[in-house]
């Protein structure tokens, strides 16, 4: 069926409905000579009379009756597929697909997730974790989470964190074997988690600022991971010191499993965005992910001190 023969079959029910040129045009938006004009092509291509006319009143013929049992449950559904439809991008249902980094997942998703669940209970989440930059429409995600580096050009980006402080930890027990650097020079004494990047293969130098000055430093370890959570594990097991962000690792710090050192050289960074196609309607479900999370963690600061040190060299 071609658009136009959809819209004259419209206009023929609205004819219907009131029996009046004159209401069914004012109810369409049309005037009420071109409504008359679509009627008459009408009946001309299907070949039959579906209305009779006099200068005083509108009536449906025999076959236009037929063709209306016909077309009012068809019309029907349409109608209510479209309210439907209406419906879903007010209301927050169906699946929400997120891809995030380890780092995203564990201090945005995790925090939220029961609530939000709990909250809109026509919800499906899925959330994907990995390090590698991916295609997120391609890849048929709703939405990515991640450092501002990860958000294409063409799409929006929202701050869901503000600036994340970086802090470097031990377990007392490890401290009570070696004694706590002073410099990121002192590094090179001690036994390190070190951190393999998951998106590059390459080993991760820990970034470093003070008074301006910026460095990184290499570190050596009998640990490697690739998980931000199992490198902040191995810390709390003593097996060495740890580079991490202050969210994964304030658990522990407040427990006194971990201790903080080199404070006065851990830098910040720019804290972390969920990002999503500009060119689409924002569905209600990501839109009420969205606000949970600011609700959640406040509005974020809208400047940092330091682009990602976790990327590339």
């Amino acid at each position: 069926m071609n658009r136009g023969n959809l819209a004259d079959l419209t206009a023929f029910i609205a004819v219907a409905d009131h029996l009046s040129f004159r209401a069914a045009a004012s109810r369409l938006g049309v005037t009420p000579s071109a409504l008359s004009h679509s009627m008459r092509q009408l009946e001309e291509r299907l070949g039959v009379r579906l209305l009779h006319r006099t200068t005083r009143s509108v009536s449906v013929s025999d076959a236009g009756l037929r063709l209306l049992e016909r077309l009012r449950p068809a019309f029907g559904e349409i109608a209510g597929a479209l309210e439907d439809l209406n419906q879903e991008r007010q209301r927050p249902l169906g699946r929400l697909r997120i891809y995030a980094t380890h780092w995203a997942a564990a201090v945005v998703i995790a925090p939220i997730w029961g609530r939000f669940l709990s909250t809109y209970p026509e919800v499906h989440l899925e959330l994907a974790v990995g390090e590698a930059p991916i295609d997120i429409v391609a890849k048929g995600f709703d939405a990515g989470i991640g450092p501002h580096d990860r958000a294409p050009a063409d799409m929006i980006a929202v701050r869901v964190m503000g600036p994340m402080k970086v802090v470097v930890v031990g377990a007392p027990t490890y401290f009570a074997r070696r004694r706590p650097p002073r410099t990121p020079d002192d590094l090179a004494r001690h036994s390190c988690v070190q951190y393999r990047r998951a998106a590059d293969g390459d080993v991760f130098a820990w970034p470093f600022e003070r008074n301006r000055r910026a460095r990184r430093i290499s570190v050596d370890g009998r640990v490697m991971v690739d998980d931000p959570d199992l490198a902040v594990r191995a810390a709390v097991d003593g097996l060495g010191i740890a580079y991490t962000i202050e969210a994964l690792a304030e658990p522990f710090l407040r427990s006194g499993q971990l201790v903080r050192v080199l404070e006065d050289w851990s830098p910040s960074f720019e804290g972390l965005f969920l990002y999503y196609p500009g060119h689409r309607q924002v569905p209600a479900t990501l839109r009420a992910l969205i606000d949970m999370i600011r609700t959640a963690r406040g509005s974020p600061p809208a400047k940092s001190s330091l682009q990602n040190p976790f990327t590339k060299d």
